[in-house]
């Protein structure tokens, strides 16, 4: 029998290493819109930035994209999307909080009011850091929309305010990927930036037999040049989670 001792002490030691594993590896969740979300194979080319986001880290970074087309931070909530995570994070986890496409348009059922906004922001804030995890605000990354001076609108001016009203308040890591992304659309011009986007025409692909002219959803090219203006983001802000950016 005194076999079964230097089995069992083997047993315990291997379960202890890979607890630590486990501990060694830093899980980043993704939470907000279609503009960020995983899509299916029957939406492509149209891309979340959240998906090539997953790659630009080494394997110590566990990337969850939980964000949903079409929710805002209401329904985000109200559909028990937010607590799983919440009863999952560990300490050092991230979050990154990106919403605002859908709780600012008052004609659709995922609209939230201004108030109500704020609230589900900080909640988002307050139990993470609850958690001992790191949570980052972000606003909503731009439309394709330009006036007829070929200027680049800013269809979340109300709303990408709010989120920086909550992160400057409560001294949340924050990124304002709306200013970011503006610039960059700007800086392609008119014509341009429409090559970010999910444009596609008539027996182009399948997926859109009749094609398609999309300026809130980006192809593969426009989610990895999105996916790189928070990345850059990270870097300037020095956040620890820069060194486990693949160079």
């Amino acid at each position: 029998m005194k076999f079964l001792k230097p089995i069992g002490f083997v047993l315990i030691m291997a379960m202890i290493l890979a607890f630590n594993q486990a501990k060694d590896k830093t899980t980043l969740y993704l939470i907000g819109d279609s503009t960020m979300s995983q899509k299916s194979i029957k939406a492509y080319p149209e891309t979340g930035w959240g998906m090539p986001f997953t790659h630009f880290f080494d394997s110590t970074v566990v990337v969850e994209n939980h964000a949903q087309n079409g929710r805002s931070t209401r329904t985000f909530i109200e559909e028990n999307r937010w607590q799983p995570i919440v009863e999952k994070l560990q300490k050092g986890d991230y979050v990154f909080i990106q919403f605002g496409h859908n709780d600012e348009v008052a004609t659709k059922k995922s609209y939230t009011t201004e108030k109500d906004f704020k609230a589900n922001l900080l909640k988002f804030v307050k139990e993470s850091r609850a958690k001992n995890a790191i949570p980052v605000l972000i606003t909503p990354v731009a439309r394709r929309k330009f006036n007829a001076d070929g200027k680049i609108v800013d269809t979340h001016e109300v709303y990408a305010a709010l989120v920086r009203e909550v992160a400057q308040k409560n001294e949340v890591l924050f990124i304002d990927l709306s200013v970011s992304s503006m610039k960059l659309l700007q800086d392609f011009g008119v014509e341009k930036s429409a090559y970010l986007f999910n444009h596609l025409e008539a027996g182009q692909n399948t997926n859109y037999p009749n094609g398609k002219t999309d300026d809130t959803h980006f192809n593969e090219h426009g989610a990895r040049r999105m996916a790189e203006l928070v990345l850059q983001e990270i870097n300037k802000q020095q956040m620890d989670l820069a060194k486990y950016i693949i160079k």
